[in-house]
């Protein structure tokens, strides 16, 4: 966005905010903090995580949005292109925000919906989300082991948060006590030479 228009942005948005706190409206915040953690419930952290790469990949601008052309290029390169009248339909249902940008909130949005079946069946969402989804082939036999046995242990286990966070400290405390061990033996193996 050149800086032209994003002082042209501010500015409305400042001129909005005066006109509503003039008339003694109340004033909506522009950009809203959402935790996908705790709003998407239904998807694990890994899930979440694997799906946020999924979204980084393709959103060669980095801002934080896939736009037209770059949803256009991620149907592509997913073997299911879309015509540019495909595009913008699958952006509007789910643009919460008007913006015809997809956030990575409303790219969740698309599992969700895919999960719960009200997703157009061959919709370029319903397609997106079928490739998209986990494969075997790429987390291999254990990964995809682990993935079900997380939803198992999902039903079951009061707060799920809480347990994937304590494995994802159990395994950092585990590398970095390999990483100890292998420094402390360099040492020793150094000590030789001295």
């Amino acid at each position: 966005m050149p800086a032209s228009d994003e002082l042209s942005s501010v500015l409305t948005r400042r001129q909005q905010i005066n006109e509503a706190l003039d008339e003694g409206k109340e004033v909506q915040p522009k950009y809203k903090f959402v935790n996908v953690y705790t709003e998407f419930h239904e998807f694990s952290r890994r899930e979440i995580k694997q799906y946020e790469s999924t979204f980084n990949r393709f959103d060669e601008g980095h801002d934080g949005y896939l736009d037209l052309t770059e949803l256009k290029r991620m149907m592509e390169k997913l073997g299911a292109p879309q015509t540019h009248i495909g595009l913008k339909a699958m952006i509007a249902e789910v643009d919460e925000d008007k913006d015809q940008k997809i956030s990575f909130r409303e790219f969740l949005l698309i599992y969700r919906k895919a999960r719960a079946g009200d997703l157009e069946l061959d919709s370029g969402l319903d397609q997106l989300a079928k490739l998209t989804e986990i494969d075997v082939n790429e987390v291999g036999v254990n990964g995809a082991k682990s993935f079900f046995e997380a939803k198992i242990k999902e039903l079951s286990v009061k707060s799920k948060f809480e347990e994937e966070i304590r494995m994802e400290q159990e395994e950092r405390k585990r590398e970095e006590e390999e990483k100890a061990m292998k420094r402390a033996d360099f040492l020793k193996k150094i000590a030789v030479f001295k």
